[in-house]
């Protein structure tokens, strides 16, 4: 490998054939029988496989009660309802995630509050929740923010001191663990995405899981009508028939065939990427300028601690300290490693609470902000406007890095050295860098490190 940096004419670090290593989702054969019976059988529409793949994927993950949606912002638009959020209710809810997370309260008549991101994690920070809390809190929205779990401990504590409902999105971390306990059986509710491009891909999906049978029917009254046979609440009985949100929510056959093939494959797919991604870290633990964002040897299964993982590392992330490389930007970083053949995208989800959405768009013609709509009309847009420091500043310190599907050394550590030889050789970049400030990421979820064709 040439000492000289690939940006400026030497030879790449990375030179083996990548083959299928960032491929996703895993297609195998019985995917493809799975998929074809039920295409043959014309059966995209029924009931039956996805019914078979909820009960699966609820004894898989421990909780009584599991509902299957076309894509996972109806999962969570559900499990709102589900929750009784309504009409001038406050939902806290990181400014640091994908806006599925937060708008789908707009639906309801609900009012999304925005916490700021531990810098650590950039998972909703537990001490920025606890002021926010007023009257017409109703719920706190809890993102497991690209595979990282969020401070449960924390979060149940101030929920259960103000008697607020805990809706965990996993959209980001299908199997990880906190303390040993998987994510998602935490919340009074939790909603996952599956689709293509997440950790566990059944296509274009998303499912629901409660332990609290008010929320599994409630969800079912708002969009799964055709299922309302299986409403048994004596309050809920008389608005059987029609969808009561007036939304049609359910999933797509063809992914639940997918989906009960991806459930028996995906633990020993997901032990592989997990290998494959502590491999990467520990190669780069303790160079400078550039932290793996995972959780800490002593919380991880290896290291004989409390059992916290990443289980599958959606959208993996490393933290960038500009400062240790002389204030070189983000974007000449990421564009010196990217020459050596690897992977750097600058960014995440850009911060939601600067988006117009949430400050001055009137997005059903209340002729105010939808954000404060459906409060008092003396409340004013300024009261839920404000900064958020950590939010605001995390993509100029964030960066994506490869998404392994297998474990293969060779290649993981040419991705490794690509990094290496860049901060090896850091200063080589400062004379031409002109991006110093400029900031990253979008407001969608990006796949630039990962193969979803």
């Amino acid at each position: 490998m040439s000492d000289t940096l690939a940006l400026l004419g030497g030879e790449k670090a990375v030179t083996s054939e990548q083959a299928d290593m960032f491929k996703w989702p895993i297609v195998t054969k019985r995917h493809e029988q799975a998929v074809l019976e039920v295409l043959r059988a014309g059966q995209m529409s029924g009931l039956e496989i996805t019914k078979e793949f909820e009960k699966e994927y609820a004894r898989a993950i421990g909780r009584k009660y599991a509902l299957a949606y076309n894509n996972g912002t109806a999962a969570i638009l559900g499990a709102m309802y589900g929750l009784g959020i309504g009409l001038g209710h406050e939902v806290i809810v990181p400014s640091i995630t994908y806006w599925a997370s937060a708008a789908p309260a707009y639906t309801l008549g609900a009012t999304p509050v925005f916490a700021d991101v531990d810098p650590d994690t950039i998972c909703i920070d537990p001490k920025d929740i606890e002021h926010r809390i007023t009257p017409r809190t109703k719920a706190i929205v809890v993102v497991h923010y690209a595979g990282m779990p969020a401070d449960m401990d924390a979060i149940m504590k101030i929920a259960g001191k103000h008697n607020l409902k805990i809706l965990e999105d996993c959209s980001h971390a299908h199997g990880a663990l906190y303390k040993g306990k998987e994510i998602g059986t935490f919340g009074d509710a939790a909603a996952f995405s599956l689709m293509t491009g997440k950790s566990l891909a059944v296509g274009e999906a998303g499912i629901l899981f409660t332990d609290d049978r008010e929320v599994y029917e409630r969800a079912l009254l708002f969009g799964h009508y055709i299922r309302h046979d299986e409403i048994t609440l004596k309050e809920l009985k008389p608005f059987a028939g029609l969808p009561c949100g007036g939304f049609k929510h359910r999933m797509h056959q063809l992914s639940s065939a997918f989906g009960l093939v991806q459930l028996e494959l995906y633990p020993q797919q997901m032990a592989q990427i997990d290998r494959a991604m502590n491999y990467f870290c520990d190669l780069l633990d303790g160079s400078a300028g550039i932290r793996p964002i995972r959780p800490p040897s002593c919380f991880r299964k290896k290291a004989g601690g409390t059992n916290t993982t990443k289980g599958a590392w959606y959208l993996p992330l490393f933290k960038y300290v500009t400062e240790e490389l002389e204030g070189l930007s983000l974007s000449r970083f990421s564009e010196a490693v990217r020459a050596e053949g690897s992977i750097c995208d600058p960014g995440c989800n850009k911060p939601l609470h600067v988006h117009p959405l949430f400050t001055t768009m009137d997005v059903y013609g209340h002729g105010r902000p939808t954000r404060i709509a459906y409060l008092d009309e003396s409340t004013k847009i300024e009261h839920y406007v404000e900064r958020l420091p950590v939010a605001e500043s995390i993509n100029r310190r964030v960066f994506q890095v490869p998404w392994f599907k297998h474990y293969r050394p060779k290649i993981i550590q040419e991705h490794a050295d690509a990094y290496k030889k860049v901060i090896s050789d850091y200063r080589e970049l400062l004379a031409d860098d002109t991006d110093r400030g400029a900031e990253a990421g979008g407001y969608t979820t990006f796949f630039s490190s990962r193969d979803t064709t």
